[in-house]
């Protein structure tokens, strides 16, 4: 079960359109749909897990925790609308493209995607901007 919960003002305006699509690329990953939340929240939130459980004293867009077993995919996943906001202003996109971006980032981690080299760079934003056409597509 995919679940949205907000530890700021921002809202998803269309939850079960996004719940669909997260559904819909796990299945085409070959994965399984566990208990996947995602929380919304502003840098301070962020910023104070990424200190207390990664030990790493800077500002990020995501991150996520993975519980999965094998290819059911179970996490928390944490989203910085702060951040994705000033992102998407940086690289001069529409928020709702940068928000959509990171929430399937995340998944795509779950589902065994790494992106510490170029080549597993280039396959993530490849994965990413398919995914996304998905999404653009359901709309």
């Amino acid at each position: 079960m995919i679940s949205f919960n907000y530890e700021t003002d921002f809202q998803l305006s269309n939850e079960p359109l996004y719940q669909n699509w997260i559904s819909n690329v796990i299945d085409l990953e070959n994965c399984k749909e566990g208990d996947i939340n995602y929380i919304f929240c502003d840098d301070e939130y962020l910023h104070k897990i990424n200190v207390e459980f990664l030990n790493h004293d800077t500002l990020t867009d995501i991150i996520s925790f993975d519980y999965s077993v094998g290819k059911q995919l179970h996490g928390d996943i944490y989203i910085s609308i702060e951040r994705v906001t000033e992102n998407a202003q940086d690289f001069d996109v529409e928020l709702s493209n940068e928000l959509s971006r990171v929430m399937i980032h995340g998944i795509l981690h779950y589902c065994g995607y790494k992106d510490k080299t170029e080549n597993q760079k280039t396959l993530m934003r490849s994965k990413e901007e398919h995914y996304m056409k998905l999404l653009l597509d359901s709309q």
